[in-house]
């Protein structure tokens, strides 16, 4: 059951997954306080006309998160990370762990941590899963009921330019045997709210979010259906790994364990019943993006190096 006199602060909240979480809480009847840099932007305006409450401010702005967190049941947590050009390592991990800090400061109840699904208790290599790992750290040593979810790799992400699909083809990280979990972004809010809403039952918990597994093989045949035309699959060319580091290293990645993901679906479907397949998403949600993509070129947005 909701609180419906104690808001959820929600961080992100124009962003992909604090999105999701405020259309979610916002559904089940909870009300939402959303931290946002432009109350006049139109995302935010949006989040106002479907029953927000907007806190001006940023990440680093102590005072307004004080503000917006007084009185507050619960916060959601979630920041950007290098890839996006937005922020480095180190202020992500000073804006993650502020947050935690000023929820246990103003008495909030639960707080819900939105880490990566590569992340565990062993560096990766990689800044922007080790700097999660290390927000996961502070959240765990501070004395508030917290819950940190790990999100895999979103099914959103399959049709950025980049990966083929403006060719007739896709190109990916796993090879065409290996599978990887996906989770279709507008899940996200869907686990998080049941979460709030029984802060016993989850409160110190760290699990995997994902709301499907896929083999590339399968993509393939997903994607071709979905095109009405063969949209044959591959991992990237060795030629694109050697010119591209980062690609190269998630890819790494993928073949070590961490970015395939470790979620236990049966039990994430009885937290979500509704969680989206990689096929429902290519049927309802992403259809336009995936028809879209199909006549887009460009480069990945995150292949920065």
């Amino acid at each position: 059951m909701s609180n419906s006199h104690q808001p959820i602060v929600v961080f992100g909240a124009t962003g992909q997954q604090g999105g999701s979480v405020a259309k979610a809480l916002l559904s089940a009847g909870w009300p939402v306080r959303a931290m946002v840099r432009d109350v006049t932007s139109a995302k935010a305006t949006a989040l106002c006309d479907a029953g927000a409450e907007l806190v001006q401010g940023s990440y680093a702005d102590s005072d307004a998160i004080r503000a917006a967190m007084r009185g507050a049941h619960g916060v959601f947590s979630v920041q950007q990370s290098s890839p996006s050009g937005q922020v480095t390592d180190e202020e992500e991990v000073r804006f993650g762990k502020a947050i935690a800090d000023l929820a246990v400061e103003c008495g909030v109840t639960h707080l819900v941590y939105s880490s990566g699904a590569a992340v565990s208790d062993k560096p990766t290599g990689m800044g922007h899963f080790d700097s999660k790992m290390r927000i996961e750290a502070h959240v765990r040593s501070l004395p508030i009921k917290a819950t940190i979810i790990r999100p895999v790799a979103f099914i959103d992400m399959l049709v950025m330019p980049g990966f083929g699909l403006d060719e007739g083809r896709f190109n990916f990280f796993m090879q065409p045997d290996q599978s990887i979990q996906l989770l279709a972004v507008e899940d996200i809010g869907k686990f998080v709210e049941p979460i709030f809403a029984d802060p016993d039952r989850f409160g110190g918990q760290t699990f995997d979010i994902a709301s499907d597994e896929v083999t590339g093989k399968e993509l393939e045949a997903l994607f071709s259906e979905a095109a009405g035309r063969p949209i044959p699959y591959a991992r990237f060319s060795d030629e694109v790994l050697a010119a591209s580091p980062f690609l190269a290293k998630l890819t790494a990645l993928m073949d070590e364990g961490p970015l395939a993901g470790r979620a236990d679906l049966e039990a994430l479907r009885k937290i979500n019943p509704e969680m989206q397949s990689v096929r429902d998403w290519l049927g309802h949600t992403g259809r336009d993006a995936f028809l879209q993509a199909l006549g887009t070129a460009g480069t990945w947005a995150y292949d920065r190096t």
